[in-house]
C-alpha cells in the first residue's frame, strides 16, 4: 500500500530550512567578520581558505548533498511503499561501503595534501602552500563526519523531519568562531585555531548529534557490502548526475581559488568573501525550498502523480527567481555598504572593502540563477534521471572554465572570475529548464519566461531608483550610515519592486503584496 506524502506543506517546510539556513548565514557571516577582523584579508588568509580546497571536493561530491540526494529518492520509494526492511538496508550498505570510500580518499589527502594543493592552487607561493597543507590535514578528518551525517539527515528529510539537519551547519559554523575566539589565541600560528574549531564543529553537529538522535528514528543499522542491492544500484546510478548538478557552486568555488592564486594576495580570500554573501540568499531562499520540496517531488513522482508534481515544481521554481531576482538587483546596487558593514574590521582595510565589493557586484548578477538551480536539480533527481543532468552539468563547467581563462586575461582581471560564474550560472538555468521541458513535456515556460522578463525589468527599475536616491546624500563609510542605506533602501526596495511588478501584472508579485498584507493583518 503507498503512503501519501506527510501534510506537510512546501511553504511551511520551507518556512523552517529558511529560518534555520538563515541562522547558519547569520552565524557564518559573525564568523568570516570575526576571521576579517582578527586575520584581515592577505597571504594567510588566502591559505586557510586553499586549505579547504580538497575538504571542499569531497564534501561538494559526497558528503555535501550529492550522496544524500541521490539516496533520497530511493530511501523515499522503499519508505512510501511501506519496505521499511528495504529502506534501512540500503542505508546500511551505502554507510558502509561509501564509509570505507570516504575513509580511503581521507588517508590519501592527508598523505598527498602539498601536492594536491599544488594542483589545485599552483599559484600560491610556496610558503603559503605548507599553511595551507597544515590546516589542510587538521580539517580533513570532519568530512567523514559530513559524510555519515548526510546519509542520516538523508534519513530523516526523506521523513519530512528538517529541524535536526538544519542544526548541524550551526553546530559546524559556532565550532570555527570558537576556534578563532577561544583556542586561536594558545597557538603559535593563531590562523591555526580556526581549522582545529572547524573539525570540531563538523564531528559534534554531523557525527555526534545525528548519531545520538537516530534512536528515535527506529534506525536499522548493520554492516553490510551488498552492492548488487537493487536500491543500492539505484544510487549509484542516481550519484553521477547529483554530483555533476548539486556540487557545481563548490566547483566553482574551487576553481575560482585556481586561479586566483595566480592574482595579487588576498585576491582569493576577497572573491571567497564576496562568494559567500552571494550564496547567502541562494542557501536561505534557493536551498530552502529545493530541500523543503525534494521530498514531495520524490514521492509525487513515486506515485505517477504528473500534474501535481509539475504544479509543484513549478510554483517552487517561480518562488525562487522572484526572490532571487530582488536579491540580484540589491546586492549589486549596495555592495559597497553590504561589504563595509560585514567585513571592514580590524585589520580588514577599506582597499580590502573595495577588492571585495567589486567582486561581490559581478557574483550579484547571477545570484536568480543560482537561487533556482537546486529546486531544477532536485526535479531531475526526483525523476531518476542520470544522462541529461550530466550532459547539462559538465558543458556548464566547461563553458564556466573557458570563461574563467578568457576573462581573467581581460583588462577585466579577477573580476572577470566572478563574472563567468554569473555568466556560468545563467547558461545552466536556461539549460536545465530546457532540459526538464523535454523530460515532462511542458514546464510553464510562459510563465517562467513572463516572470524573469518582467521580473528583470522591475528589478532594474528598482535598482535605478537606489541609486539616484542615494546619490542624493552625502557619501560616507561609517558603519552606522552602511546600515542605515542597507535598511532604508533594501526595505524599499522590495516594496517597489513588489509594486512595479504588480504594476506590471507579474502574479508572482500580487501573491507576495497578499501574503504580507494577510501577515500584517493576523499580527494586528
Amino acid at each position: 500500500m503507498n503512503r501519501p506524502p506527510k501534510a506537510v506543506s512546501v511553504a511551511k517546510a520551507g518556512g523552517l530550512m529558511g529560518g534555520l539556513i538563515l541562522l547558519s548565514r547569520v552565524l557564518g557571516q559573525i564568523r568570516d567578520t570575526i576571521i576579517s577582523y582578527q586575520f584581515g584579508q592577505d597571504a594567510i588568509t588566502d591559505a586557510y581558505r586553499a586549505a579547504f580546497s580538497i575538504p571542499d571536493l569531497l564534501f561538494f561530491l559526497i558528503a555535501g548533498g550529492a550522496l544524500s540526494s541521490a539516496f533520497i529518492p530511493v530511501f523515499t520509494k522503499y519508505w512510501a511503499n511501506g519496505e521499511e526492511d528495504e529502506a534501512w538496508h540500503v542505508f546500511s550498505v551505502m554507510a558502509t561501503a561509501m564509509g570505507l570510500i570516504v575513509l580511503g580518499f581521507v588517508v590519501f589527502a592527508e598523505t598527498f595534501a602539498e601536492p594536491l594543493l599544488n594542483l589545485v592552487t599552483p599559484g600560491l607561493p610556496p610558503e603559503t602552500i605548507d599553511l595551507a597543507a597544515t590546516m589542510s590535514r587538521i580539517v580533513l578528518p570532519s568530512q567523514f563526519g559530513f559524510f555519515l551525517g548526510g546519509l542520516m539527515f538523508g534519513t530523516m528529510n526523506a521523513r519530512q523531519h528538517f529541524l535536526t539537519p538544519g542544526l548541524s551547519p550551526n553546530i559546524y559554523n559556532v565550532g570555527i568562531i570558537a576556534g578563532a575566539l577561544i583556542i586561536a589565541p594558545f597557538l603559535a600560528v593563531p590562523i591555526f585555531g580556526l581549522a582545529w574549531g572547524a573539525l570540531i564543529g563538523a564531528l559534534v553537529g554531523s557525527l555526534v548529534l545525528p548519531i545520538f538522535l537516530m534512536r528515535r528514528f527506529g534506525v536499522r543499522f548493520r554492516l553490510s557490502l551488498n552492492l548488487k542491492h537493487p536500491g543500492v544500484i539505484s544510487v549509484f546510478k542516481l550519484m553521477l548526475p547529483v554530483v555533476l548538478g548539486l556540487s557545481l557552486p563548490g566547483v566553482y568555488a574551487i576553481a575560482l581559488r585556481f586561479f586566483a592564486s595566480f592574482q595579487e594576495q588576498g585576491t582569493i580570500s576577497a572573491l571567497e568573501n564576496g562568494n559567500r554573501v552571494m550564496q547567502a540568499p541562494l542557501g536561505i531562499f534557493g536551498q530552502a525550498l529545493a530541500i523543503a520540496v525534494f521530498p514531495t517531488l520524490s514521492a509525487l513522482y513515486a506515485q505517477d502523480r504528473a500534474a501535481e508534481f509539475l504544479a509543484t515544481l513549478s510554483k517552487t521554481v517561480r518562488t525562487a527567481l522572484f526572490v532571487g531576482i530582488l536579491m540580484s538587483a540589491l546586492l549589486f546596487v549596495l555592495s559597497e555598504d553590504v561589504v563595509r558593514l560585514l567585513y571592514q574590521y580590524g585589520k580588514f582595510t577599506a582597499e580590502d572593502a573595495d577588492l571585495t565589493a567589486a567582486g561581490l557586484r559581478m557574483f550579484s548578477i547571477g545570484v536568480f540563477a543560482w537561487c533556482a538551480h537546486p529546486v531544477l536539480m532536485r526535479a531531475f533527481f526526483a525523476m531518476h534521471t542520470s544522462l541529461l543532468p550530466i550532459l547539462l552539468g559538465t558543458a556548464t563547467s566547461v563553458i564556466f572554465a573557458l570563461l574563467c581563462w578568457g576573462l581573467v586575461n581581460t583588462n577585466m582581471g579577477y573580476l572577470g572570475l566572478p563574472l563567468a560564474t554569473s555568466i556560468s550560472a545563467i547558461v545552466l538555468l536556461v539549460l536545465l529548464t530546457v532540459g526538464l521541458r523535454s523530460k515532462l513535456s511542458r514546464i510553464d515556460g510562459t510563465r517562467l519566461a513572463r516572470l524573469l522578463f518582467l521580473g528583470g525589468a522591475s528589478a532594474i527599475g528598482t535598482a535605478a531608483l537606489i541609486h539616484f536616491v542615494a546619490g542624493l546624500f552625502p557619501a560616507s563609510d561609517s558603519h552606522l550610515a552602511s546600515l542605515f542605506r542597507l535598511i532604508i533602501f533594501g526595505l524599499g526596495g522590495a516594496w517597489v519592486y513588489i509594486g512595479i511588478g504588480k504594476l506590471l501584472g507579474l502574479e508572482e508579485a500580487k501573491y507576495a503584496l497578499t501574503a504580507i498584507l494577510r501577515r500584517r493583518g493576523s499580527a494586528d
